[in-house]
């Protein structure tokens, strides 16, 4: 009967969602297709490798359809060819968006940043979007017909998010099945795009034969050799025929429908519905009808978004209401407080109007004055907020702990990691490194020069780098700016709040990290030894910094697993990672600023790896020539630092002479400037510098009010979550040196963001397993089997432009949920460190 009653319920509305349904009509002023709470939108995007661009479905608050567009495969991935954007114009008139587009993008065949190998045929096309009263209609027109040998493999392509799809129902014309939660053969064969490559560069960067592994097994940059069979073939097609508020349909006019699952040929893969181009069609060659169901009268839930952690009694506390921009009517935000007896109402008011952001209107409630320790939890309506604490201990366990407990050693480079029962990983990369080949445009963004500037030649093994070091995120790679940057923010963080905290055993000796197994040893120590082992070692060994270690080749690189099955550990062989270097001033001087800063804290803990450390930052300072703003700044870090570590006046002078451009940039030096100013006692370099921090000030002031949040949020691709941490550390130095000027408020509301406090209706915390609701999908090296790593922070709430702001649960989008070594997790830490001492600091003011 009940289930009887639920089709019932199910059938009435959408019937009556069809009678009420008004247009879709292009909204000028967001420049997409609205009809009440479903949108279209059309190449808005930037990034369709990372499932972002195209035609997209936005549904009642989720984006369930993505990338619609031309490609060359059923199932491409993140290498495989995309188009270049010529132009893209919205009629509200025609009530239609038109975007005009081409293959190749020459400037990406087989050169820069992630290469492409595009195939061997140019071609103009236009993807027009139209709204037609309660449909979309697509239409796709070519210049030129299809060529034989890619009739079958040009199509178009719409990819349907799978985390949201997994055991759901579709339906094509008269058959039907369910969304499977892996992919499922049968598999066929089909000649690949890459026996018909194109010559779209004649200085070609990357080697196509090594990029592809010269075709001899499985490699991810060729995705339609072996593809799955399509789970249905038909015109019509429904996705979540059982839901009112994911349903919408395709109709196909011109060529059939197929749906594919993208996940056979790349673990990161989409659902895929697909119309291939048909011979010798051009004006018209795609026509579909989507039509989205459209629930009359729905508006978008209110989210609560506050700390999942919680607040120190001290902090200001203010919970940000997110509303849809259409309601206009107002609750009352209320605080209540849970005991064993149940909630307990403590403070009811109106929200404070902040206004629109992005897509939203947004309240703002302020409960600040509540200090009474104890569980909480925020009301507004029929939302709720998450159960969070006000303690005075709510910073002192589980909270930035995770990063050297967890993180850290996981992430650790040719280590065997060990949690009692658990590997995290094996001992790995112990045939660390060859040469670099010369004139090489790698994969992820490294490039080799016509030298290897060093002593060694191309291939050579570079003794005496397989120690330290820790992965970068999912990659297995060490960075210049990853390996010195973290060990530079834990060198800041130990000097800044001393911390002795040692939960993790380390032998660099033996190669094994034992978590949760104390050594005696302050665990930051030990991580900060353990990256500027790798960047000092490096240096010995190559007289120069590295640009990184990374692997070879593209089938090693994307790994999912265990680090120690990279490679096979024999020195000298064709699987061996490479070492690259380069000539690049701003990150050298950089560098050398770290490894300054790391020494102090290395003084009496290993003091032969500190003397190096400090003797490779005062050479490179030596030798390192500016040639920009960029790298000028970096000179005047580097002197800030050495000085720090040497008290040297000629560093000290160094700073004196350059004080006008410190005024000048003070935005961009400040924040470094600021404790080598206190301990240059110079009055007439103190006053320049106190002069020019109102107007920083200022400027930040400025910053902060872009958002309700108190913190701007400006992501391009990666959410900006690492952005926003960056800004909240680097404050915290100009808050402490200048406290009169800056107040303490960006540290907390960088860390409140962090936390949960953040646009969209995934309000979990960005530090994986902190706090009530946290990211527990993330992309680390355990990403393929959906979980996380503790005291990682992941990249966050990313923006779907124009205006879409979406942290999906989802372990394969690098840029929302992937870890980072350089920042990401230690600025988190630090930040937690910096509200615990300002707080703390507070307490003893009001006491």
């Amino acid at each position: 009967m009940r289930k009887l009653i639920q089709s019932l319920t199910l059938s009435l509305l959408c019937g009556y969602v069809s009678a009420q349904a008004q247009e879709f009509k292009l909204n000028t002023s967001s420049g997409y297709l609205q009809n009440k709470g479903v949108d279209v939108m059309a190449f808005d995007d930037i990034y369709p490798e990372g499932h972002q661009s195209g035609v997209s479905i936005i549904m009642h608050g989720n984006r369930v359809a993505t990338n619609g567009d031309i490609r060359f495969e059923p199932t491409p991935g993140q290498w495989q060819p995309v188009p270049i954007q010529r132009n893209r114009v919205s009629d509200g008139t025609a009530n239609s968006i038109t975007t005009w587009l081409s293959f190749p993008d020459s400037s990406r065949h087989l050169k820069g940043f992630n290469p492409m190998i595009y195939p061997d045929f140019q071609f103009n096309y236009t993807v027009t979007v139209r709204g037609e009263a309660t449909s979309v209609v697509v239409t796709v027109d070519l210049d030129r017909p299809v060529p034989e040998q890619f009739v079958g493999k040009v199509g178009f392509n719409l990819e349907l998010f799978p985390g949201a799809l997994f055991g759901k129902p579709w339906i094509m014309d008269k058959k039907q099945g369910i969304f499977p939660q892996q992919p499922n053969g049968p598999t066929f064969s089909q000649p690949a795009n890459y026996l018909h490559s194109g010559h779209f560069n004649p200085t070609p960067q990357t080697d196509a034969g090594h990029l592809s592994g010269h075709n001899r097994a499985y490699n991810p940059i060729i995705a339609d050799d072996i593809i799955a069979e399509p789970y249905a073939i038909g015109r019509r097609f429904t996705v979540r025929p059982d839901d009112p508020y994911n349903k919408f349909t395709i109709e196909s006019q011109e060529a059939e429908l197929k749906l594919y699952d993208g996940r056979m040929n790349h673990n990161n893969g989409w659902f895929v519905v697909r119309s291939d181009v048909p011979a010798g069609a051009t004006q018209g060659a795609i026509r579909w009808v989507i039509t989205p169901n459209v629930v009359n009268g729905w508006f978008y839930p209110a989210v609560i978004q506050t700390s999942q952690l919680g607040y120190h009694p001290n902090q200001p506390k203010i919970a940000i209401v997110e509303l849809d921009k259409r309601d206009s009517k107002r609750e009352k935000p209320a605080l209540y407080k849970i005991t064993e007896e149940g909630e307990t109402l403590v403070n009811m008011a109106p929200g404070q109007e902040w206004g629109q952001f992005l897509r939203y209107n947004y309240l703002k409630f302020d409960f600040s004055d509540v200090r009474e320790e104890g569980l909480y939890q925020v009301h507004y309506g029929s939302s709720v907020s998450s159960v969070f604490r006000i303690a005075g201990d709510v910073y002192e366990r589980g909270a930035w702990q995770p990063v050297l407990e967890y993180f850290l050693p996981v992430q650790m480079c040719h280590m065997r990691v060990n949690e009692k029962y658990r590997v995290w990983h094996d001992l790995c990369h112990e045939d660390d490194a060859r040469m670099a080949p010369v004139n090489c445009n790698h994969i992820d963004g490294y490039v080799q020069g016509p030298s290897t500037l060093t002593q060694y030649m191309p291939g050579d093994v570079v003794p005496g780098i397989h120690i330290g070091g820790w992965h970068d995120a999912g990659d297995f790679d060490l960075r210049v700016e990853s390996q010195a940057g973290e060990s530079y923010i834990l060198a800041l963080a130990y000097e800044a709040f001393q911390l002795g905290y040692d939960a993790t055993s380390i032998d660099q000796i033996k190669r094994v990290t034992e978590i949760h197994q104390p050594d005696g040893k302050a665990d930051i120590l030990q991580q900060i030894e353990n990256g500027v082992l790798s960047v000092v070692g490096a240096y010995r060994a190559l007289g120069r910094l590295y640009r990184g270690i990374i692997c070879n080749d593209l089938r090693q690189y994307v790994l999912l697993g265990d680090a120690g099955a990279m490679t096979d550990g024999i020195i000298g062989n064709e699987d061996d990672r490479w070492v690259f270097t380069e000539n690049n001033p701003n990150r050298e001087l950089t560098a050398a600023a770290e490894l300054a800063a790391a020494s102090r804290t290395l003084k009496g803990f290993n003091d032969t790896l500190s003397v190096q450390a400090l003797d490779a930052a005062r050479e490179i300072y030596r030798v390192t020539e500016v040639t920009d703003n960029f790298s000028q700044s970096a000179k005047i870090h580097a002197a800030a630092e050495l000085f720090l570590a040497t008290g040297d006046k000629a560093y000290k002078d160094y700073l004196l002479a350059e004080t006008d451009f410190v005024v000048q940039n003070i935005s961009r030096v400040g924040w470094f400037v600021a404790r080598a100013e206190k301990a240059m006692k110079d009055s007439k370099f103190s006053q320049a510098i106190r002069e020019a921090l109102p107007g920083l000030r200022e400027q930040l002031e400025k910053q902060a009010a872009e958002t309700p949040y108190g913190i701007p949020y400006r992501p391009r691709i990666w959410g900006a979550g690492w952005d926003i941490q960056d800004l909240g550390y680097r404050y915290y130095f100009l808050h402490t040196a200048y406290p009169d000027i800056f107040a303490p408020d960006m540290v907390y509301n960088a860390l409140n963001f962090v936390l949960g406090c953040h646009p969209g209706s995934n309000t979990a915390s960005f530090a994986s397993g902190v706090g009530s609701k946290s990211a527990t999908v993330g992309y680390g090296l355990n990403r393929a089997d959906w979980s996380y790593i503790p005291g990682g922070v992941i990249s966050g709430t990313a923006l779907i432009r124009p205006d879409f702001p979406e942290l999906l649960e989802f372990p394969f989008l690098w840029q929302q949920v992937e870890y980072v070594l350089g920042g990401g997790s230690s600025h988190y830490m630090f930040l937690v460190l910096a509200a615990r001492q300002l707080l703390s600091e507070s307490k003893n003011i009001h006491s």
